[in-house]
């Protein structure tokens, strides 16, 4: 957070099918298996360009099906209906840190695949919320800037601590 290519809109990819694309590519995903993340863009790696990758894995598909890694490319993000959901969310570019945003529960996403070809697909829940959050960093913004307040806004860690604490409060008590 507060390197000025994360506040900016990125370029778009004129070729999607460019070695060096590809190149970018492959870092990214050595960053993002690094990480333990499940989604990374572009800019996050310090490239100005509309790139976006993400996976859904089994545990966090809610019952739906994982979503294999995805590399979309100059993504464009349209909501199915107006219904929002608020859940905690953490980035790889402010980390330790989670907050609660609001989000479309449902969107409809389109992009080029590496090989030039449209991908597009609909999404709902956790799926629909890694591919708003990483689109959001192509256009110069974090999860924070969608917070609808910063009274959700902790240290991951403590969070889960004060959850554990409460629990086994709960159980005992």
């Amino acid at each position: 957070m507060g390197h000025p290519v994360l506040k900016q809109t990125a370029r778009p990819v004129e070729d999607p099918t460019a070695p060096e694309i590809a190149r970018l590519v492959e870092d990214m995903v050595e960053t993002l298996d690094a990480s333990g993340g499940v989604g990374l863009a572009a800019p996050q790696v310090g490239v100005s360009l509309r790139l976006v990758m993400f996976f859904v894995p089994p545990a966090r598909s809610g019952g739906g099906e994982a979503v294999p890694l995805t590399v979309l490319i100059n993504p464009e993000i349209e909501p199915l209906d107006d219904e929002m959901a608020s859940a905690y969310e953490g980035c790889l570019s402010i980390p330790g840190l989670t907050g609660q945003v609001p989000r479309w529960r449902r969107i409809r996403y389109r992009g080029l695949g590496l090989d030039g070809r449209l991908i597009e697909r609909e999404a709902e829940d956790f799926h629909a919320r890694v591919v708003q959050h990483e689109c959001d960093h192509l256009n110069g913004l974090l999860y924070i800037n969608r917070m609808s307040s910063q009274d959700s806004l902790a240290y991951l860690d403590e969070l889960l601590r004060g959850q554990r604490e409460q629990s086994e409060r709960t159980v005992v008590g």
